[in-house]
């Protein structure tokens, strides 16, 4: 039973941080995007 708990804490820690990391990611690029579509609309 502790072997699938651990297995089971270490898969959420890696969802968490894929998750901040991949919000990071998205928001940059985001951004990117509308800066690039700003400046081509100038």
């Amino acid at each position: 039973m502790e072997s699938t708990l651990t297995r089971k804490q270490k898969i959420i820690k890696w969802v968490k941080r894929l998750g901040f990391w991949g919000f990071i990611f998205f928001l940059v690029k985001g951004l990117v995007w509308l800066a690039l579509i700003y400046w081509l609309a100038k």
